[in-house]
């Protein structure tokens, strides 16, 4: 594990100082910090979280979630979430990446191996919507082989999804199995509020009917109002704002029109809109937006 772990700290340093974050994989992103970190919040996707050299704590309301060199997060549905990195330095910087899960995929593969993986499946665990395992080895050959891809453009777009469907199944078979089977299958628990969360996601800017989204996840209003907030720790309304803000942040990066991002978000009121984005990031959103412009600009980076 200690030089498949080496080989990945070593592809993930290399593809950040190319890329950043964001690669030119669908749902594919880097992270790396030579320093801990104060309080991040952000909203995760269904995503697969693995850490390569560091530490960092996720926390969902008040539960956290620590995840070091050799373990890996879960995240099953959209949420809300704070983060810290805990262990980084310059000799050893925190270095990880974050694959979304392509839940078609992961529909494909359950429909049509249900009979495998009903024979191979560990009884369903108590859902909870994150979840931290150790890194499956046999997990290092396929992450490895799908960030050497970035190298190869042409070969990206073909490539890419096949690695990621190794990947998926490769997780079904693992201690996250069952897990994901939970949001794979249709009128589950966890794919019902997470149709909802993937909806709020999608659709930030409209107005929120919980009615509507308790349509969608086949709930009564009263229920389903009552099984979002157990599993996001947020009522939709507040996950609602949640998303419209992280969303705002991204826009700034190449906007300064703070009353425009604000308006194109949703909001009515730009005073509102400063307001509660300042309580969520600790700073007016034109100052933020161009100090996160600036720290972005400052980055070396390697040809």
């Amino acid at each position: 594990m200690t030089t498949d772990l080496s080989g990945l700290a070593a592809l993930i340093e290399r593809q950040w100082h190319r890329f950043g974050r964001e690669t030119p994989a669908d749902g594919l992103l880097l992270n790396r910090a030579e320093t801990p970190s104060g309080p991040i919040r952000s909203v995760y996707r269904p995503s697969f979280c693995v850490v390569a050299q560091g530490a960092k704590t996720t926390l969902l309301g008040e539960t956290g979630f620590r995840y070091a060199a050799g373990q890996a997060l879960f995240a099953s549905l959209d949420l809300a979430v704070t983060a810290r990195i805990t262990e980084a330095s310059p000799a050893r910087p925190y270095l990880a990446l974050s694959l979304a899960i392509d839940l078609d995929a992961l529909a494909d593969l359950l429909s049509a191996q249900a009979e495998t993986l009903a024979e191979e499946a560990a009884p369903a665990p108590a859902f909870t919507p994150l979840r931290t395992v150790t890194l499956d080895p046999d997990l290092c050959d396929p992450l490895a082989r799908l960030l050497t891809l970035l190298d190869h453009p042409r070969d990206l777009p073909v490539l890419a999804p096949l690695i990621g469907r190794e990947i998926v199944w490769r997780l079904l078979g693992g201690p996250l199995g069952p897990a994901l089977r939970q949001v794979g299958l249709p009128e589950s628990h966890a794919a019902r509020i997470g149709r909802a969360t993937a909806w709020i996601r999608e659709h930030y800017a409209e107005t929120l009917r919980v009615a509507d989204l308790a349509a969608l996840a086949r709930m009564s209003p009263a229920s389903f109002h009552r099984h979002f907030k157990a599993v996001t720790t947020m009522t939709p309304v507040q996950f609602q704002k949640q998303v419209r803000l992280h969303e705002a942040r991204r826009l700034l990066l190449a906007a300064g029109d703070v009353a425009g991002v604000g308006y194109a978000i949703g909001y009515e009121s730009p005073s509102q809109f400063s307001r509660d984005y300042r309580r969520l990031f600790g700073a007016p959103p034109g100052r933020d937006g161009a100090a996160i412009r600036a720290r972005l600009t400052a980055e070396p980076t390697l040809p």
